[in-house]
């Protein structure tokens, strides 16, 4: 019997979040006046009292929902993971609750994730879509096909759970390829309200930003393995946590395959650690016999 901790990724944002943990915890103070320090600007203001608009800011969400993951992470009494994981952002959560990552290199690592991805955004204008009930092998044939016939970008973007995958590239693309979903029998093929193609070749100019970053920060032997979106398997080498971290800018999110991975190598119980309870809700629908909670 094994525990997982899992960790969310960009989407579970709430006004309000982490103000109980700020309000009720010393130490949980005190990493957020770090973080408002780190990053320049005090995003516990916008986190506790911000609007929806504000929180919906790549270069706000992102640290804010690490921030408020890795901080109720440490407020937790001894906590001894077996193994960790997190959903595309997430994953720098997970690499900081098992030990690869200092907070302070995470959170500075987060920042320089979510400015790049905002400025690759700006630059093509871009989106995602959620495909529901078509097969997943089915979706990526009409992806490629759609590349193959007209070059425009669509990719699988994140593999959430059977029957639910996400597909991101050029606004073009993704209409074209919502279109041809819905013909294929999906049940929906929903534009999603995001900024940009995450997880695409589009944010290649992103992800030559973040590899600098990576590659200039100190990465720990982890104490637990993290298993990584881009491979979906247990890593413990800190050079191929980096590697990975970097190829996840531009690769799929194989959520479901990660799971399935973690089940497969012992896990009986997931803990989501941060806001919302997305997570939670995949885990349950790849797997409907595992315990699944979590803390906020």
């Amino acid at each position: 019997m094994k525990h997982a901790y899992v960790f969310p990724g960009q989407g579970s944002q709430f006004s309000g979040m982490g103000k109980n943990l700020y309000d009720s915890n010393t130490a949980a103070k005190e990493l957020f006046e770090k973080a408002n320090e780190i990053l320049g600007f005090r995003i516990s203001d916008i986190m506790f009292g911000g609007s929806d608009e504000e929180l919906k800011q790549t270069n706000v969400t992102q640290p804010a929902i690490f921030l408020h993951s890795v901080i109720a992470y440490k407020t937790l009494p001894e906590v001894k993971p077996d193994m960790v994981a997190g959903h595309s952002l997430g994953e720098f959560s997970a690499l900081v609750a098992n030990g690869t990552l200092s907070f302070e290199d995470a959170l500075k690592l987060v920042s320089v994730r979510a400015t790049a991805m905002q400025k690759a955004c700006e630059l093509n204008p871009s989106t995602m879509a959620a495909v529901l009930a078509l097969a997943d092998d089915k979706v990526e044939e009409i992806c490629g096909k759609i590349h193959v016939e007209t070059e425009e970008i669509v990719v699988p973007a994140n593999y959430n759970c059977p029957g639910q995958l996400v597909i991101s590239g050029s606004i073009k693309g993704i209409e074209m390829a919502c279109e041809m979903m819905k013909a294929a029998g999906a049940k929906r093929a929903l534009v999603l309200p995001v900024g940009g193609a995450f997880h695409s070749p589009l944010m290649m100019p992103a992800k030559e930003e973040l590899a600098a970053a990576i590659n200039a920060t100190t990465f720990n032997v982890p104490d637990c393995p993290v298993y990584q979106n881009v491979v979906a398997k247990a890593v413990t080498d800190a050079e191929e946590i980096k590697h990975n971290l970097i190829a996840q800018l531009t690769g799929a999110v194989k959520w479901t395959q990660s799971v399935q991975a973690m089940i497969a190598d012992g896990a009986t119980i997931f803990t989501e650690v941060g806001p919302g309870k997305v997570l939670q809700g995949l885990v349950q629908k790849i797997n409907k016999e595992m315990t699944v909670n979590g803390v906020s």
